[in-house]
Order: C-alpha cells, then structure tokens, then sequence
C-alpha cells in the first residue's frame, strides 16, 4: 500500500471507529506501518474534521515529519511495530465495556471460544500506567505478548493486525467481547472452557476465514 493510501485508510478507520460508537470525541488513535516508521493520527483533533494530510509521520525512534502534533500514545504504536513484525496498523479505543473491564483490572477469560480471535486462551489486562509513557507502551507489549487484542488497565483497548480495517475488526470483536463479559457477571460467574478446549478453537482459527491475521508467536 501506498504511502496516500496508507494515510487515507488511518483517516477512515479513525472516522468509523468513532461513526460506529467504539470510541468517542478525540480519545482512541489509529496507525498504520509505513517505509519510515508509522502514520498516525493527528493530537487531540476531531477525526470527521481530519484529512490525509493531518496523519502524522513518525520514525520507530520518535522523530516526527511535519508540523503536527502526533497522537500522545505514539509511543505505544511505535513500540508494537518496532516489536511486532506481524503488526501492519494499531487501533487504540476508549470503547465502553473495554474500558468498564480495564478498570476492574480483569483478564478476559476463554467464557466463549471468541476469545480465541485475539490470539490466545484470555484477552490480558495491561497493568496501570500514566497515558503517553514509555512505562505504558511496556506494559502493553508484555500483555499482547502472544495476543492481537488487551485491555489497558483503567484506560481502553488495543488491538493489532495487518490493514487498519482488520485491525478495526478485532477492536470491535474484543468490544463486543467484554460487554458479554460484562453481562454475564451480573448474573453470575460464567463457566470457562478448557485450555485444551481452547487449544482446539486457536487451532482451527489458523485455517478459519482471510479475515484472520497470521496467528502471533507465543
């Protein structure tokens, strides 16, 4: 993909993630990879007014082109690409029930085979860190060790794949997700598949669909 196209894809998938009720006002970010580092969406400016020309160009080392502020969690994106081989666009969401989850600080765990579309048997829960931190980006890249999706604790979500459109997909999954999650709790503590339930679902998921990513390393 084109450097035009890559930007035009990071503004539309900002756009629907918000379109769509995942995330809300200017909160959330959206990258994608490109021959220099990565592009990522603009600092705290609304997403229907932002064009190509706003997405922000930045170096794995944190060196930015342009004049735009970029999105304060550039550290976290930088990391899963200078990490992540397998990661061609990020989306960071503040989407409701992720969020109601991250700040209970809960794993979510194998209560329905899905779960398996993040890459592993759970969906982590990052430890707490200040937005926008090196400590975060870390805390992160250790929770998707293994995983395509977590939670961040008292914060949102983060999810990875190869276009900004898959990786908007799994953000959504992961969203709905939790909010079953979540209903389920209120009425009691849902049964849990095995790991050699889920052993089974992980693998029939390498062959299931082109919509999946290539299944991350453990």
């Amino acid at each position: 993909m084109t450097e035009a196209a890559s930007r035009k894809a990071v503004v539309a998938t900002a756009r629907r993630m918000n379109a769509i009720g995942l995330n809300r006002g200017t909160s959330g970010n959206v990258s994608a990879r490109s021959a220099r580092g990565f592009l990522v969406t603009r600092s705290g400016f609304p997403y229907d007014a932002m064009t190509p020309a706003d997405v922000v160009e930045m170096t794995l080392e944190g060196d930015r082109r342009g004049r735009h502020e970029p999105s304060t969690e550039w550290r976290l994106h930088a990391a899963v690409y200078a990490s992540r081989p397998d990661a061609g666009a990020v989306v960071h969401a503040h989407s409701e029930a992720a969020m109601a989850l991250a700040c209970l600080r809960r794993d979510v765990p194998p209560f329905h085979y899905m779960v398996a579309v993040a890459g592993g048997r759970t969906i982590r829960c990052a430890p707490y860190a200040t937005y926008g931190t090196a400590a975060l980006a870390d805390a992160a890249l250790a929770a998707l060790e293994g995983r395509r999706a977590c939670l961040l604790a008292n914060h949102g979500q983060i999810a990875l794949a190869d276009s900004a459109d898959a990786a908007l997909r799994l953000a959504i999954e992961v969203e709905s997700l939790c909010a079953t999650y979540l209903r389920a709790l209120s009425v009691g503590e849902p049964s849990i598949l095995t790991d050699g339930e889920m052993d089974e679902v992980l693998a029939k998921f390498e062959t299931y669909g082109e919509r999946r990513s290539p299944r991350p390393r453990r």
